[in-house]
């Protein structure tokens, strides 16, 4: 069936005034007036569930004017307000671009609840957000997302999760994207070629770099009546990657940073992550910085949010250091150094601690980049970079070929490709810090506790086993401690673009058959991923849309992935 974005509209202005005629509690306008309400225009959302309160968000202001807007909140166990359960009084202020957050205490584990923001008579959209069960839990839901770039395509992967069944929303990052609206040359912005035609041209026009910026592009994103609909639908967990602040970031800059341009990169920070804590439904503490955090759903899964980005990471290591020989010895000590970081001894403290005291059934982790180990021979990678596609299918099938023919019988040839250095295809992730990884997964192998990691990033969807390299113990490569579930992107083009001149059918060939730890992939399709944990498996449904170029759609396909894995 196909689903339209006006419907999605009727939907939530219908529910600002259906919460309009129950409401049966009037304050004075301050100021406001009849003729001048308050503005509720990015709707509401709630995030940070505990099994007794959770975050809840709204932007207010009267029309041209910079007064504080003073609110009453108020949870209900009902859409019609008649069994409010937990109110208080807040105030949206310029202090904080005018955003409100607030955490509702005094609420029952597992249950689902109403809220809404009220100025007077007037009042927000109402939201729908629910508690994290406890004790014992038999099936959670949850919708994962990462990388929504708002000028690349329309939100109908949010739209289709806000229609699902899933009980929580679990974002990876990418949640708004950095780039101005054009290049230095004129030409479209990344992911911009149809942002024009589409009416998502990127606001403000520039890249971001200043507190104003990064409050006006994520203002922007919560416009979007997808983005509305799913917030209003359920609570968010979520954490930041690179673009929220820019490109490529690591602890001390960015790939797409230039301090003699753009000022200091701690500055160009501090100012995102403000205005990431101002406009998104994530609990504040007394360190913007620190977002690492644990969920607990009862008996069944303890979720760990990450930050692989910003708290701990060392720089990246590039490919061409890699590749060539005046810099390879040094960039490959670099990249198998035992100290590399990508936690941050803080953080990996932290999360082994959590993982230990755990008496979950699963240990998740959400966090941003591919943990799966993602080995490419040189051969192969090489010409996959290059882009030539003879080149490329001709050096996949003489490593499949050799990979085919037992040890005995391989040519020299064949000895050589196999016996040739590996990297993986992408050292952002976790394949450019494989001694921090190995660490993770032996944490989870020491405790037996299975482990299963969430990821975004890549704008791809992909299904791996996680397995243990050797590099602690020798006598353990290859054993088998979890398994990764990365979702699509939002909108954000994935390989079908990065590798062009190769069919998708072919990429997805070539991974599935020359990575080894991969399951399963795709490369071209843009959707959301539901994860159900019950006590004895996991369930990865990745669900694609048909476009993102228009607001009608259709579900183009479900597929699913069961860990452990069920027999056929």
């Amino acid at each position: 069936m196909s689903h339209s974005a006006s419907r999605r509209d009727f939907v939530i202005k219908l529910a600002a005034l259906s919460a309009a005629g129950t409401s049966g509690l009037t304050l004075s306008a301050c100021g406001g007036g009849d003729d001048a309400p308050p503005a509720f225009q990015y709707g509401v959302a709630s995030g940070d569930p505990l099994s007794d309160r959770v975050i809840l968000w709204t932007h207010a202001r009267y029309p041209d004017r910079s007064e504080a807007v003073p609110l009453v909140w108020e949870v209900s166990t009902d859409n019609a307000f008649q069994q409010i359960v937990s109110q208080g009084q807040t105030q949206a202020s310029a202090d904080h671009d005018f955003t409100v957050k607030v955490d509702a205490t005094g609420l029952v584990a597992n249950r689902e609840y109403f809220y809404r923001f009220r100025q007077g008579r007037h009042v927000s959209p109402v939201g729908r957000t629910r508690t994290l069960p406890t004790g014992s839990v038999s099936e959670v839901k949850l919708a994962v997302f990462s990388c929504a770039n708002y000028p690349a395509g329309f939100f109908n992967v949010y739209a289709e999760a806000a229609r699902s069944d899933a009980q929580f929303a679990v974002h990876l990052g990418d949640y708004i994207y950095e780039y101005g609206a054009t290049n230095a040359d004129g030409s479209p912005a990344y992911a911009s070629t149809n942002a024009a035609a589409l009416d998502r041209v990127s606001q403000p026009a520039q890249e971001l770099t200043l507190l104003s910026h990064y409050r006006l592009r994520h203002a922007q994103y919560k416009s979007d009546p997808d983005s509305k609909a799913l917030h209003a639908r359920m609570p968010m967990i979520a954490v930041w990657d690179d673009h929220e602040i820019a490109n490529d970031a690591y602890k001390d800059g960015a790939d797409n940073h230039d301090p003699q341009t753009e000022g200091s990169f701690a500055d160009r920070k501090q100012a995102a992550l403000q205005a990431y804590h101002e406009w998104m439904p994530i609990r504040t503490g007394s360190d913007p910085a620190v977002i690492y955090r644990s969920f607990d759903f009862g008996q069944l899964l303890s979720l760990h949010m990450l930050d692989t980005r910003l708290i701990g990471r060392d720089q990246q290591v590039g490919f061409g250091d890699l590749l060539n020989p005046a810099t390879a010895s040094t960039a490959q000590a670099t990249l198998a150094s035992p100290t590399r970081q990508l936690l941050g001894s803080t953080q990996l403290g932290w999360l082994q601690g959590q993982m230990a005291q755990s008496g979950a059934t699963w240990q998740v982790l959400g966090q941003q980049v591919l943990m799966g180990n993602m080995a490419f021979p040189i051969s192969v990678l090489s010409t996959l970079e290059g882009g030539d596609v003879n080149a490329a299918a001709q050096a996949v099938t003489d490593y499949l070929t050799a990979k085919a023919t037992p040890e005995g019988a391989r040519t020299e040839t064949q000895q050589a490709l196999m016996s040739q250095p590996k990297l993986g295809y992408n050292l952002d992730a976790w394949d450019g810090y494989p001694a921090a990884r190995e660490t993770v997964l032996m944490t989870a192998y020491q405790l037996q506790k299975p482990i299963i990691t969430l990821a975004g990033d890549t704008h791809n969807a992909w299904h791996s086993d996680l397995k243990l390299a050797g590099y602690v113990n020798s006598a353990l490569t290859g054993t088998q401690v979890g398994a990764e579930f990365a979702t699509a992107s939002v909108s954000s083009p994935g390989l079908e673009e990065y590798l062009s001149a190769i069919p998708s059918v072919q990429v997805k060939a070539i991974f599935e058959n020359v990575v080894d730890d991969l399951k399963w992939m795709d490369p071209s399709r843009r959707g959301f991923l539901k994860m159900t944990f019950t006590p004895t498996s996991v369930i990865g449904d990745w669900v694609f849309v048909s476009t993102i170029s228009a607001r009608q759609y259709t579900v183009a396909e479900t597929v699913r992935h069961v860990y452990p894995a069920q027999p056929v």
